[in-house]
């Protein structure tokens, strides 16, 4: 089993920072693409920002500039550091990581449970 436990949401005012983390642990063989999705009320799932394993990075148009995601390979950790937060970045984010087990299986896609970040005006 392959378990993604997040921690890091909370309420900020606009202007404000915050830090989600998301730790991946179980029977782990090889940890690739990590990252972050969102989900407002009544929107649409997006991806927020994405890092492979050697760092390379990518994020949505509207981030770039203040979100800078981050990943400790060691310990299999993706972070999410959140700058300038506005109103709209208000919505449950969640971590995904793609692990390969140590029984061999396949490549597979793991969630965290979900960070309610809400922003206020």
């Amino acid at each position: 089993q392959v378990q993604l436990v997040e921690s890091g949401g909370g309420l900020v005012q606009a202007g404000g920072s915050l830090r989600l983390s998301c730790a991946a642990s179980g029977s782990i063989f090889s940890v690739g693409a990590m990252g972050w999705y969102r989900q407002a009320p009544g929107k649409q799932r997006e991806l927020v920002a994405s890092i492979i394993s050697g760092g390379s990075t990518n994020y949505l148009d509207s981030v770039k500039g203040r979100f800078t995601i981050s990943r400790d390979n060691a310990k299999n950790t993706v972070y999410l550091q959140m700058n300038s937060l506005e109103p709209e970045d208000t919505a449950v984010y969640y971590c995904y990581a793609n692990c390969q087990r140590k029984d061999s299986g396949p490549w597979s896609t793991y969630w965290g449970q979900g960070s309610q970040v809400t922003v206020s005006s």
